[in-house]
């Protein structure tokens, strides 16, 4: 599969459960924003795969293009989506730098695809990037790079 791209600093392809990577992944899904744009997976059996919205009214800009902030979300989606089998359970990650080129305009109608690739996982960041695509064409491409963040366990007082 896709899980072995990029350089990934000795961690193992995949750190999470089974249980846990697919817990995580439906949060992803259930996010408001997310369900309100009707973000679905391109493959349940692997959400590295990426991601799908319809491009209807939801999704539109005022002169009825898809809205560049939305692709631009999709792309930081996607991006999580394949960083997501390299964190351990104990592991989030964030945002903190995110690069988007939107390349051409996309009418109303068919879905957009958007796929996140792992170009690199270090101790405390990670790089990424993503491709959107209608049918063949290539409409947007990202560059994310997000702080890995570890969970300390509680202490009580």
């Amino acid at each position: 599969g896709s899980m072995n791209r990029g350089d990934q600093e000795g961690h193992s392809d995949r750190l999470s459960d089974a249980d846990v990577l697919t817990s995580r992944v439906r949060g992803v899904l259930d996010i408001p924003f997310h369900q309100y744009l009707g973000v679905d997976l391109v493959d349940p059996g692997d959400p590295a795969a990426g991601v799908t919205i319809p491009v209807g009214p939801r999704a539109l800009n005022n002169v009825g293009l898809l809205h560049g902030g939305i692709v631009t979300a999709l792309l930081d989606v996607a991006c999580y989506l394949a960083l997501l089998p390299f964190l351990s359970d104990e592991e989030a990650a964030v945002t903190h730098d995110i690069s988007a080129s939107l390349m051409r305009p996309v009418q109303a109608g068919p879905e957009i695809r958007i796929a996140g690739t792992v170009i690199r996982r270090g101790q405390k960041i990670a790089f990424l990037r993503a491709e959107a695509y209608v049918e063949d064409a290539l409409v947007a491409v990202g560059q994310i790079t997000k702080s890995i963040l570890t969970s300390r366990p509680k202490t009580s007082d």
